[in-house]
C-alpha cells in the first residue's frame, strides 16, 4: 500500500479566523499548493483515493489538485495516529491513499511508521511524505519512497 501524507499548506493565523477549522490559506499557501499539485499529479498512482480534512485550509489545499476527495473528520486537527492510520487503511488498503492533514498527526504517523525515536517528525507547511507498506518474509516494511516541499518543486 502506498500512503502519501500531504500537510496542508501555509494558512492565516488563528487571530485572523473565528476558530481554527475556518483559517484559510494565505497567497502564499495557495502558491505551494498549487506547485505541489503539479508535481502529485504527475506522480500520483492509478486508482488513489484522496482524503481531506474538514478544515478549511486542508480543503483549499486538496483543491489545488483538481480531484475528487472526501472530507473526513478523523483527520480533523487534534485527530490521533491512530484515526489518521485507521481512515488510511494502513497497511491493508488495496489502493494508494493521499492524505491532507495536520500537524502533529501527519508527523506521528510518520514518526510510528519508520520507527523513529521521537513522538513526531516535523513537517513543513505544504509538504508531501510518500510512504510504502511492504511484506518481507511475513513481516510488514515501511519504506519511504519520497519526500519534498513546496519550496524544492
Amino acid at each position: 500500500m502506498d500512503l502519501m501524507l500531504w500537510r496542508h499548506a501555509e494558512a492565516h493565523d488563528e487571530e485572523l479566523a473565528e476558530e481554527d477549522m475556518q483559517r484559510a490559506l494565505t497567497p502564499r499557501g495557495r502558491r505551494q499548493a498549487e506547485r505541489m499539485a503539479v508535481w502529485l499529479e504527475s506522480q500520483l498512482p492509478q486508482g488513489t483515493r484522496i482524503l481531506s480534512s474538514p478544515a478549511v485550509r486542508a480543503e483549499q489545499t486538496v483543491r489545488a489538485l483538481g480531484r475528487k476527495y472526501k472530507v473526513r473528520d478523523a483527520l480533523s486537527p487534534g485527530a490521533s495516529v491512530q484515526d489518521v492510520l485507521e481512515t488510511a487503511g494502513w497497511p491493508n488498503a488495496k489502493y494508494p491513499v493521499l492524505l491532507v492533514g495536520h500537524q502533529p498527526a501527519l508527523g506521528g504517523v510518520i514518526a510510528q511508521l519508520l520507527e523513529m525515536p521521537t513522538a513526531a517528525c516535523a513537517i513543513r507547511k505544504g509538504a508531501v511524505w510518500w510512504l510504502r507498506n511492504r511484506t518481507r518474509e511475513g513481516a510488514n516494511h515501511t519504506v519511504l519512497l519520497a519526500v519534498t516541499s513546496p519550496e524544492r518543486l
